[in-house]
């Protein structure tokens, strides 16, 4: 849910800490080279106080803002806004790498005044500008505020979320103006909801923030060590045992953190190391950490604050029956890594770590009082007790007191105040792509481009749907491309969304939701910009493309089941009686199963090509819900599994 704070001092000479894990100094410099939000400025002394103080009343603001606030709708989003222009030009410098100490430039002022002034102009005076609604786009000074505040954000958002996003925003903004007056467009973005201070961003100020911060109180508790250990504890002496560490301690880090390009490196900085010693191949250690990293986005109950989002997008759903559909996917994404490197593992003959030298269960289950404020979140909100916000700002008290009784990582008055800093610094990029995020949304409302994008796609797929699926599929990638996971969700449920759930095409709204959510995330592991998959090779001193095709590998999952999904939503349990649920989740892991084996060509022995061509389709046609297709899975998978050991019998006798 949100970033660790980042380290504010410029990297210094890599080195490998003690036992094999990537030192601070390196994980910084990795950051920063893959993942915008890692590049700030570097502030030291009394202005480095200054910028605290100020992060921290802006988190304080935001909560009260989102708790007790009675002011209009257009003047608490100006005003958020407006903040977000101030700390976001304090912390991002114009150029990566940048590591002048205590600069601010002359332009990034001006930048900042001018594109702050715009937003605080129009909070004070939203109830006058209301009434001159018809009049704005024909009144200069009015159109030069817009202009100045709008492009203002934009550089924001070239600077900490990457250009991707810019150039998707420019082609709609260009084809816009060819076909609305310009004056109109831009006052409509500015001055509306129904552009840059829409539902996307009224999103992020009414509660994701809150959730934000929430995340680094969280992270603060110490939680993410204990996952860590937790996960090595389990399966850590199993052969291969570090990747599956990896697998299950990234899939928990992941699904709090909210950046698949962040857990990537702060988990991977220890279990990539680990991995490469114990006999895999580096490429495929960065690949195992990226794509359960990326993995932990879709993992309920949080998913990234994704579950908590689509309650506000698919009307009639629960927190709690989101959580469920999501949680077969999930399941199937994650067992399909967990195969894929207990396979690898077997192949190459891998042992695991000694038990000597793994934390001991009995001793680590004493902390399971660090879930507690997830047990409380997700409580609160499964049974609609309090609204969005207010669970999660008794969760963040929750944390604080859990926080207090763990001797190992005390949350102390100093902790409470960097977690306040660095739920600030993670508003900022997500608050920024959701502004982005209005301004498409305005440009397909003025232009009535929704409409022919989805008469073009339903032209195109000739009434079949996956044709339209596939389409789909490449423009929630494009899309997805460096953007944080919350706005990614946001894009997509605007833009790619609504042209499944049309008649003509018949996905299910919630089908149709996890399906473009799923697909913006695997992004991040889909070259040719796979952030987090390069993230991982460089801890893994592995070539980049090479671990984003190992990546896209493993995480294969991640590309099948949406297409199940939507296709046959009896995988989301939708309309599903109780036995058909047991034989969908049995034969869909078996079905994995049968696809990670033949992706990796090996099970008990190495397959031949034909043999990994049969026992792949043979997945595929159990993790298709339905009687037949399970009958003919069964077959295949288990004749060719059977074959398998026989021969390796033979072999070893």
């Amino acid at each position: 849910m949100s970033k660790k704070l980042k380290n504010n001092t410029a990297p210094q000479t890599a080195a490998v800490a003690p036992g094999g894990a990537i030192a601070t100094d390196d994980v910084d410099a990795i950051m920063k080279k893959y993942d915008r939000e890692s590049n700030v400025r570097i502030w030291e002394g009394k202005p480095k106080m200054v910028v605290h103080v100020i992060m921290i009343a802006f988190s304080l603001y935001t909560i009260w803002s989102t708790l007790f606030s009675t002011a209009a709708a257009q003047t608490r989003l100006a005003t958020f806004l407006g903040m977000i222009l101030i700390i976001g030009y304090l912390v991002y410098p114009a150029k990566k790498g940048d590591t002048r100490v205590n600069h601010l430039p002359w332009y990034d002022v001006l930048i900042m005044a001018c594109g702050g002034f715009g937003f605080f102009y129009f909070a004070v005076n939203a109830n006058e500008l209301a009434k001159k609604a018809r009049k704005l786009s024909k009144e200069t000074f009015f159109l030069v505020i817009a202009i100045m505040s709008i492009l203002a954000v934009v550089e924001l958002c070239r600077r900490c979320v990457g250009l991707p996003i810019i150039i998707v925003v420019a082609a709609f903004l260009i084809y816009t103006f060819t076909n609305v007056r310009f004056g109109k467009v831009v006052s409509d973005l500015f001055y509306t909801t129904s552009g840059i201070i829409g539902s996307p961003i009224s999103a992020c100020e009414k509660f994701i923030v809150v959730f934000i911060i929430f995340g680094a109180f969280l992270e603060r508790s110490g939680i993410s060590n204990f996952f860590i250990d937790l996960a090595n504890s389990l399966v850590g002496s199993a052969s291969g045992g570090p990747a599956k560490v990896a697998v299950i301690s990234s899939a928990l880090c992941g699904m709090v953190s909210g950046s698949s390009v962040g857990n990537t490196v702060t988990t991977g900085s220890v279990t990539i190391p680990m991995m490469k010693k114990t006999g895999y191949k580096g490429e495929f250690a960065g690949a195992v950490e990226a794509a359960a990293s990326t993995g932990g986005q879709i993992m309920p109950p949080i998913m990234g604050t994704a579950a908590f989002l689509m309650l506000d997008y698919i009307e009639g759903s629960t927190y709690g029956d989101i959580a469920l559909r999501a949680l077969l996917p999930a399941i199937l994404y994650f067992a399909g890594i967990f195969i894929a490197v207990h396979l690898e593992a077997k192949k190459l003959g891998l042992e695991g770590i000694p038990k000597d030298q793994l934390p001991v269960f009995k001793v680590l289950i004493r902390k399971i009082y660090l879930l507690l404020p997830l047990v409380v979140l997700v409580g609160l909100v499964s049974t609609n007790t309090y609204s969005l916000k207010i669970c999660a700002s008794i969760a963040i008290v929750v944390t604080i007191v859990v926080g207090a009784f763990n001797k190992d990582n005390r949350i102390s008055f100093s902790k409470c105040m960097d977690a306040l800093d660095a739920g600030a610094r993670g508003t900022i990029s997500v608050a920024v792509a959701c502004a982005m995020a209005g301004i498409v949304a305005g440009c397909i409302t003025a232009t009535g481009l929704a409409s022919k994008l989805i008469n073009g796609i339903i032209a195109v797929a000739d009434g079949k749907i996956f044709i339209a699926l596939f389409l789909t599929m490449l423009c929630c990638i494009v899309l997805g491309m460096g953007v944080p996971t919350t706005a990614t969700y946001i894009i997509m449920a605007s833009t790619c969304a609504p042209i499944l759930t049309r008649p003509e095409i018949g996905v299910p709204v919630l089908a149709a939701h996890f399906f473009v959510f799923y697909f913006g995330i695997v992004a991040d592991i889909t070259p040719p910009v796979a952030l987090a998959a390069y993230a991982g090779s460089a801890i893994a001193k592995a070539p980049p493309m090479m671990t984003a095709f190992n990546a896209t590998r493993l995480a294969i999952a991640g590309f099948i089941v949406p297409y199940i999904c939507a296709m046959n939503p009896a995988m989301l349990l939708i309309n599903a009686a109780p036995l058909e649920i047991v034989q969908i989740v049995i034969t869909s892991l078996i079905g994995i199963f049968g696809v990670q084996a033949g992706l990796s060509g090996y099970v008990y022995a190495k397959m031949n090509p034909l043999f990994r061509i049969l026992i792949v389709a043979g997945g595929l046609t159990l993790m298709t819900p339905g009687l037949v297709t399970d009958l003919i899975g069964i077959v295949l998978v288990a004749g060719i599994v059977v074959y398998q050991r026989t021969k390796a019998k033979k072999v070893a006798a």
